[in-house]
């Protein structure tokens, strides 16, 4: 009498989930590699100083009874221009505002205009929720 069993086992491996798993691995590791292009000829570059690039921050303040401070320095409305021009020397400036929640937005418009003919940067600072 001959018995068979019911469950067969099937000797072959399926590779296909290797291959997945390896695809995968070589494009998260292509995409995060950085890529340095050097040309092929060889050449002896010129030495320089290293150029220091500043960025001139501004600080200006709007309190809620409507005095202006740059760099924590009382100024008033009609002086502000001529303060902030003389505290951004350049293009590359940032101007950094700092207003009180209950200012009206004019003097918001106001300050930006300032900063913006100037040719600087404006932006505003918040508090994290």
């Amino acid at each position: 009498m001959k018995l068979q069993t019911q469950n067969k086992v099937d000797p072959a491996f399926s590779m296909a989930s290797m291959t997945d798993l390896i695809f995968l691995l070589l494009i998260f590791f292509m995409l995060t590699s950085s890529f340095v292009t050097t040309s092929g000829i060889p050449v002896n570059l010129p030495t320089s100083k290293p150029n220091i690039i500043q960025i001139q921050k501004v600080s200006v303040t709007i309190t809620k009874d409507l005095q202006f401070l740059v760099n924590e320095k009382k100024v008033t409305k009609a002086t502000l221009e001529a303060e902030l021009k003389s505290k951004l020397v350049g293009p590359k400036g940032v101007v950094l505002l700092s207003i009180d929640e209950s200012v009206p937005t004019r003097e918001l418009v106001f300050v930006a205009g300032i900063a913006t003919s100037l040719k600087a940067n404006v932006s505003i600072a918040t508090k994290p929720k």
